[in-house]
């Protein structure tokens, strides 16, 4: 037989693309279309549907950066459509090949009930099957003109992503509405064909089944009446059956497909328009799960669906009817889809906290699992987290997406720091967004690691962030492919079936242990460095809030603790640490908008915190301590004097002017306490670092060393540090004054200035203080710098094997040599409060008040001593998205801390971002709990949210050991049970003594209930 592959592909290509495709419609007649421009942000229906409309014309350019345009749309089924199906058929002018992120559009009826969204990919609503001839249409279409931020694919700048700066220039040309009857043997062919012809073209060359479809389409091609497709399209889909109902071999890869629409809760739109994303999306799910009795949507992030019930009850009830159907799955379990990296301990606790409650609280469901497909790495922490909530599984996607290596599993273990395990897979099709295509198919299959040991995927299928989800194409897709030769098999199920037939199928996975790095998209540790900021001090401002509030709860007759306020705030908090919010990825107006809303938080919480130490009662000035470590520090009166004063772990002590143990000297450049001697160069690094008490000189070079790099990745500028960055910079040397500016007993300090690059500033206050080795540098830049990295280096002369960077409820040891290409790609790193490097006798800690990004490095010198380098990112200067980003102003303090242990880092950590708070009050009440043995940490103290009066008590073990010791409280206690994330009991804790009885594994995260007496 002749080869005719290369004619048939071509001629079943263009039938299918230029004659069924456009007859899947049979007959149209158009709307009458009138247009109401909506000033300003986004109105309530109501006052749009008050509004005087103008008539508007199709090829009508509409929508001005960020706006909303209503228009009204009239029209009547034709009387010869009668019993057939009816649509209505909108384009609103859309662009592009990506179904986010542009145009789109929400059609009402006009008593306000939300119908459907109309997308780039979803074009229709279903006006009537059958249709009644000469029905009255009129609609009410909500269209929002989002700009196309990724219009030239990232490689330009753009002014378009903050309302402030884009302009009014429409930016769409609306192109057609019209009343359309849909061919559905027509619209059934056109999923044949494309099944067939992607099936097809991924089998080899010299598969038989490949031929077969081949042939079976080019016959069926000969069927074809191109003066008449819908009367045709019968006949060319019988012939087409034979092929269509060959059953998969019996050994196919089985992919378990849920629908799904990844909306990120704000990118590359502000939050204000992802509320109206949610609706638009979950309309068109409601509408297609009436139409599908088999599909199935996933669904996570309970604040989307908070967003929802808030604003489109009518969209929210429906909701509830398809979860009652079990059509709708709520999945995931946390507030939002959280970066996996950068937010606190308690932070991610509290993302569960949240969001499985509002899943049980609003559908009696507790979901099992972590949806989280798209965050940039994810923290070694997870697992215990995970599971200490109630979840049985990890789902994620984004790893796949590493630079050098290769992931090696696709089903596995995931071990954490702890060592719990939680069962976990990526979907290898390597998308949450897939579609069933032929590409699709055969990737997933081609990829699956686990051939051999399992046989079985996941697919989140439908287009995510505002493409308005799965659609009935993909539907009629799937049960195409349900049972089909050649290709994997696809069923649609909850994720929990899959994960359950996954793991009795593959009991004995691989295991994965530790961080799960993203080779990747390494700057979001440091991009938009306010955001994270704001972030790093809510999140302590929230744990001070909550101890002195149980705190005066306890000891203040008539205080009322703030439940529903700091509720409120945590949640504000939580949708902060979205994905790409507090990574830095977003546009301009998330960003602003953020730091805004962090500026809220803090004057709030600020506010609550003086409250509950004011409910104390009026009395002498006093220190309050947050951290859960006895703290001995410099602390300023009213007037500005410094006082020295010790303060026990969570709780306070009179302002009493102790003697601190040695008074600090400063002699010209060089400070001196007696524990530490700090000399700074003229160029204002610091020359050296002497650990008295050791007697060892700390610094291997200069340090404090500025460095400015050049920062231009190879795409993603924003998400990118590419490993280019180190071979082009400038270290800043040059300085405008180097100062002695405080000179006391208690306190030492001398600032640099310095001038750089394109008009830059920055501004360094070196302070040493009595009683403490710490030294501490006070940071101010006014940045002005494009596609630049700023760095700050500590060469320290320490033979490290590895560094350890603090995570969530503990830390991870990452090697400094680079062995093999996956030590090799961890060239930037993340940490929390600080990096700890030492060897055996002997450690240095580098702590900070907001930095997460560092590198640390390793050389052998000539003398044959070793030289570790811990390296900040301080802050970075990307133009995309945002060409504005991190410009401006940035105040923050990191430090150095010789001769500390791990639990010296722990302590330091916590003492620089929890600032001891000076106030009035009358007493000193006891801590709220205190604890003896050493790893015993406490992390948070609160009131039980059920409002029972219970203290909540959360803790771990902070060194990497086991910990032995006792809890105590402040208060008679009367029992205590050990609990899960949400306060429900799991067991009674052992109390003796009136004291509660702690055995902590390294890391293990302990939360205990305390019943009061």
């Amino acid at each position: 037989m002749h080869d005719e592959s290369r004619r048939i592909e071509e001629r079943v290509q263009r039938l299918h693309d230029q004659r069924i495709k456009n007859a899947v419609y049979a007959a149209t007649v158009p709307f009458e279309v009138g247009a109401w421009q909506a000033p300003g942000e986004p109105v309530p229906f109501e006052e749009a549907a008050a509004a005087s409309y103008e008539p508007f014309a199709m090829g009508t350019p509409w929508g001005p950066p960020w706006g909303t345009t209503w228009f009204r749309m009239r029209g009547r089924v034709p009387d010869e459509w009668a019993g057939k199906r009816v649509e209505a058929v909108i384009d609103l002018g859309f662009v592009g090949d990506w179904p986010g992120n542009q145009a789109e559009a929400l059609v009402h009826l006009t008593d306000g009930t939300p119908l459907k969204a109309v997308n780039p990919l979803n074009q229709y609503v279903a006006i009537a099957n059958p249709a009644q001839g000469g029905e009255t249409i009129d609609y009410l279409v909500e269209a929002a003109s989002n700009p196309d931020i990724l219009a030239d694919n990232f490689s330009k700048t753009t002014p378009l992503g903050d309302k402030l700066t884009a302009g009014d220039k429409p930016l769409y040309t609306f192109r057609a509405a019209d009343i359309a009857v849909l061919d559905e043997e027509v619209f059934h062919l056109d999923l044949d064909v494309q099944v067939l012809r992607e099936l097809m073209l991924e089998l080899g060359e010299h598969d038989p089944r490949r031929h077969e479809i081949a042939h079976a389409l080019d016959r069926a091609m000969d069927l074809l009446d191109l003066d008449d497709v819908s009367g045709s399209a019968a006949a060319v889909r019988e012939a087409l059956k034979p092929v269509l109902s060959k059953p998969a071999h019996a050994s196919a890869h089985t992919i378990s497909g849920v629908g799904h629409a990844h909306i990120d809760s704000a990118w590359l739109w502000p939050i204000r328009e992802t509320k109206r994303k949610t609706s638009r999306t979950f309309s068109n799910v409601t509408s297609l799960a009436d139409e599908y009795d088999d599909f199935i949507f996933a669904c996570s992030q309970a604040q989307q669906y908070e967003w929802v019930r808030d604003n489109y009850p009518k969209v929210w009830a429906r909701i509830q009817e398809s979860v009652e159907k079990g059509q709708w799955a709520p999945v995931g379990g946390m507030w939002v889809e959280a970066d996996g990296n950068l937010p606190g301990g308690e932070a991610v606790a509290r993302q569960f906290i949240h969001g499985k409650r509002f899943f049980i609280e609003h559908f009696g469901i507790e979901t099992k699992g972590v949806w989280l497909p798209d965050s940039f790495g994810y923290n070694a922490a997870y697992p215990q987290l995970a599971k200490l909530a109630g979840n049985e599984w990890f789902l994620t996607q984004k790893i796949s997406w590493n630079q050098t290596n290769r992931f090696p599993h696709h089903t596995f273990w995931w071990e954490g720091i702890d060592g719990t395990r939680i069962f976990t897979h990526f979907p290898p099709v390597d998308t949450y967004n897939a579609r069933f295509s032929g590409e699709e198919m055969s990737r997933a299959v081609r990829n699956y690691s686990e051939k051999g040991g399992a046989s079985r995927s996941l697919a989140p299928f439908g287009w995510g962030d505002g493409g308005g989800g799965p659609t009935r194409e993909i539907m009629e897709r799937a049960r195409r492919l349900a049972d089909l030769e050649g290709s994997a098999k696809v069923v649609v199920e909850h994720p929990d079936e899959f994960f359950a037939k996954a793991r009795e199928e593959y009991p004995d996975a691989p295991v994965w242990v530790g961080e799960l790095y993203l080779e990747l998209h390494r700057a979001t540790y440091t991009s938009q460095a306010r955001t994270k900021q704001g972030n790093r001090r809510s999140e302590h401002l929230l744990r001070e809030a909550e101890l002195w509030a149980t705190t005066a709860a306890l000891h203040a007759p008539g205080y009322t603790y703030p439940h529903e306020k700091l509720d409120r705030l945590w949640k504000t908090v939580l949708l902060h640490q979205f994905h790409d919010i507090l990574p830095g990825s977003s546009i301009a107006w998330v960003h602003r908008e953020a730091e805004a809303e962090y500026a809220r938080v803090a004057q709030e919480l600020h506010a609550l915190t003086a409250e509950a130490v004011a409910a104390l009662g009026a009395g002498d000035t006093r220190v309050f301590n947050t951290s859960p470590y006895d703290r001995a520090d410099v602390v300023r009166t009213a007037d500005g004097a410094p006082v020295y004063v010790e303060v026990p772990a969570s709780g306070s002590a009179s302002l009493a002017d102790t003697a601190p143990p040695q008074p600090v000297t400063v002699d010209g450049r060089v400070l001196d306490n007696g524990l530490v001697r700090v000399e700074v160069a003229e160029d204002g690094t610091l020359s050296s670092v002497r650990d008295l008490r050791a007697g060892r000189e700390v610094l291997a070079e200069p340090g404090n060393l500025l460095r400015l790099h050049t920062d231009l990745p190879n795409y993603w500028d924003a998400w990118d540090i590419d490993k280019h960055y180190k071979n082009r910079y400038t270290d800043l040397l040059d300085v405008s004054s180097v100062t002695v500016v405080e000179q006391d007993p208690l306190i030492g300090a001398i600032r640099v200035e310095r001038a750089f690059g394109k008009g830059s500033t920055i501004t360094q206050t070196i302070t040493v203080r009595a009683g403490s080795p710490r030294i501490d540098i006070e940071t101010d830049i006014d940045w002005h710098e494009a596609e630049k990295i700023l760095k700050a280096a500590f060469p320290v002369d320490i033979r490290a094997p590895h560094s350890s960077a603090e995570i969530q409820f503990g830390h991870i040891q990452r090697p400094t040599h680079t062995n093999t290409t996956w030590e090799a790609a961890r060239f930037e790193v993340s940490g929390h409060r600080w990096v700890h490097l030492g060897e055996p006798g002997y450690g240095v800690a580098v702590i900070n008040d907001s930095t997460y990004g560092h590198d640390v490095s390793r050389t052998v010198r000539e003398d044959g001593g070793t030289t570790t380098t811990v390296r900040l990112s301080l802050v970075r200067a990307p133009r995309i998205p945002d060409p504005e980003a991190d410009q401006g102003r940035h105040r923050f303090t990191y430090a150095l801390l010789p001769g500390a242990t791990i639990e010296d880092a722990v302590a330091e950590g916590y003492a620089l971002n929890l600032p001891l708070r000076v106030a009035q009050a009358a007493g000193a009440p006891e801590p709220v709990v205190s604890t003896e043995g050493e790893g015993i940490t406490v992390e948070a103290v609160k009131l039980a949210d059920d409002a029972s009066g219970d203290v909540v008590v959360r803790l771990y073990e902070s060194r990497g050991g086991r910990a032995t010791g006792t809890l105590r409280t402040g208060f008679p206690l009367a029992g205590a049970q050990i609990t899960d994330l949400l306060e429900r009991p799991l067991q009674d804790a052992e109390v003796a003594d009136g004291a509660v009885a702690v055995t902590l594994r390294p890391f293990q995260i302990l939360t205990l209930r305390l019943r009061r007496g």
